[in-house]
This record gives structure tokens, sequence and C-alpha cells, in this order.
């Protein structure tokens, strides 16, 4: 381990050791001591068709199997390792700054090495591997809520009831007690028999209803291209409507008006129970007064809440009596 540390910091120093400060080329960097222009026989002014066609020319008069000279293959590789570096427009970038600023050689040599070890992986798969993780912990994400929401229902007696008397009534438990097994099989079937009653019959609205494979990141990137066609239909006609026309909102509208001054997303809208929904549509929340009105009920309701909270009650008279903490720098 000591002599590999040892060689690789003697190969930097003779790396440097043989640095020209003329025209701060170093041999094995780039074209190593040649200028890489000069290998093609093009300028810095010449663009990538240009130097692609130089190439072209050189691999055709250079190639091992056509020249035979002994030293065939370190020309073909010069040519290929200088048309690699003059077509990357970032490598270019780099080599143009070596030839204007010869005297930073430490900064050139960094710069290159820096680029030879850093992973050369196209963003392009870093995006769609990221957009396909996302995807997939969201599907998964989904199943846990909704599964979570099932266990729920089995666990309130007013749903387990309702399954209960649903799976007695198409005879799914007829039967369970007859064979001769052991109480815990018999009881898992029964859990089993009852869950698939609760998702066939409870209605999973929300955030726990069950996942759908177009609510993922993927689908939804997509189809993005058709829910933007849909948003803009949708401007369109609602100012045309309402704006232009001055036509009353109906049931559809009222809904979306409320939704929206509530900042509330689809999902959630649908979580909260009709009865709830339909009162607060009534209350026309759309217009600021009767928004300003709701907000300002619903702070005292909160203010009401807290004040039935022990916990809060405690804080209250804590703060009463002590005030707020303070942090003092006195000395003892």
């Amino acid at each position: 381990m000591k002599e590999y540390k040892h060689s690789g910091a003697l190969r930097l120093i003779l790396l440097f050791s043989v640095f020209n400060t003329v025209n701060g080329f170093f041999d094995g960097l780039y074209c190593g001591e040649v200028n890489c222009y000069d290998v093609l026989g093009v300028t810095r002014e010449s663009s990538k068709s240009e130097i692609t066609k130089a190439y072209r020319k050189l691999a055709k008069k250079y190639h091992p199997d056509i020249y035979k000279g002994s030293d065939a293959e370190e020309k073909f590789r010069l040519i290929a390792t200088a048309v690699e570096i003059l077509k990357d427009d970032e490598q270019r970038k780099d080599y143009d700054y070596m030839l204007d600023h010869p005297e930073e050689a430490y900064y050139n040599y960094y710069r290159y090495y820096r680029r030879q070890v850093s992973p050369q992986v196209d963003v392009r798969i870093v995006i769609a591997v990221t957009i396909t993780i996302v995807s997939v912990l969201q599907y998964l994400h989904g199943w846990q809520r909704y599964n979570e929401a099932v266990s729920y229902a089995l666990r309130e007696p007013k749903y387990r009831n309702k399954a209960m008397g649903i799976a007695l009534q198409e005879g799914l438990l007829n039967g369970l007690k007859k064979k001769k097994r052991p109480k815990e099989e018999v009881k898992e079937e029964e859990e089993n028999i009852l869950r698939s009653v609760v998702e066939r019959n409870v209605d999973i609205r929300g955030g726990y209803s069950r996942p759908s494979l177009l609510q993922v990141l993927w689908i939804q990137i997509i189809f993005s291209p058709y829910y933007l066609v849909q948003y803009i239909i949708f401007s369109v006609r609602w100012f045309w409507k309402f704006t232009i026309c001055g036509e009353e909102y109906g049931a559809e509208e009222k809904e979306y008006l409320t939704r929206k001054r509530l900042k509330v997303t689809q999902t959630q809208w649908e979580a909260i129970i009709k009865q709830e929904k339909d009162e607060l549509v009534e209350r026309e929340l759309w217009i600021p007064q009767n928004l300003t009105e709701y907000q300002k009920e619903k702070e005292e309701e909160m203010k009401e809440k807290l004040a039935q909270n022990n916990k809060y009650k405690s804080y209250r008279r804590y703060m009463k009596n002590h005030g707020p903490g303070r942090i003092t720098f006195e000395e003892d």
C-alpha cells in the first residue's frame, strides 16, 4: 500500500516535471505534448462537422489495418483522442482554457483529472430512475394507506357489523365451523372474508382510497399534455360562460369554487362527507364576505375546543404564572 502511494506521488512529480511552460502541454494530458488541433489539422474556429471530416480522413490513412508503420497504433490512438476531446463541448472548453492559460498548470491538471474520474452518467437515465423510484414508492404507499383504512373499518363496530351481516346474508360464513380446524385458522379465514366484504362495499375515498396507477408520477407526466389541454379548455369555457356571458354557477361550478376557496385538493374534498360538502356549498364561500365570516367561525370553534382541552388549560396557567421562558447570561 505504501509503495502504491509513493509511486502515485512519483508519477505526479514526474508529470509536472515534464510540463512545458511555453505551450502549457502535459505529457499524458489530453493529446500530450502535441496540440490536439494540430493532430487533426484543424483550427480552434473549426466546427464539429469539420473536425469529424478531418478525423475520418486521417482515420482512413492511419488505421492500423492500412498504415503499416511501427507507430501505427500510437498515431491512430492520438487521432482518436484528439477527436474525442474536440467533439465534446465541455472537454474542448477545458482544453481551450489550458491553451489560453498555460501558467495555471495545477488548475488545468485538476480540471482534466476531475472530468476523467467523474462518472459519465446520462442525466436522462438519472431522471428516469428517480421518477420510477418515486412512482413505485407512491403506489406502495397508496396500498399501505388503503389497507390501513380497511383495517380501521374492520375494527369499528359500525362497519364490522354491517360486513358481518352482508357475509351472513350471502352465505360466505356458512361451513366455516363445520370443518374440524383450529380456532385460529377459522378466525383468520373469517377475517379475510370480512375484509373482502368491506373492500367491496365500503366506499373509501380521499387519501385512503384504493390506489390507481393513473395517480403515480410516471403516468401523470405521460398524460401531462392531455391535462394541460383539459385545463386550457376548462379556463376558456369558464371565462366565456361566467365572465363574458355572466351565467349563474351550476352545482359543479359551485363545488369547484368552494374547494378552491378552502384550498383543499380534490382528494381531500372527496374525503368530506356529502352532508358537510352540501353545507359548505350553500354558504357560497366564493364570496369574500362569506368566506371571512366562515373563517371567523372556525377560529371561534378552535378556541372553544382548546378551552376544553386539559393540556391547553395547563399551558395557559403556566404562561400566566411564569410567563414565556427566557435565556439569560447572568453569572451564578
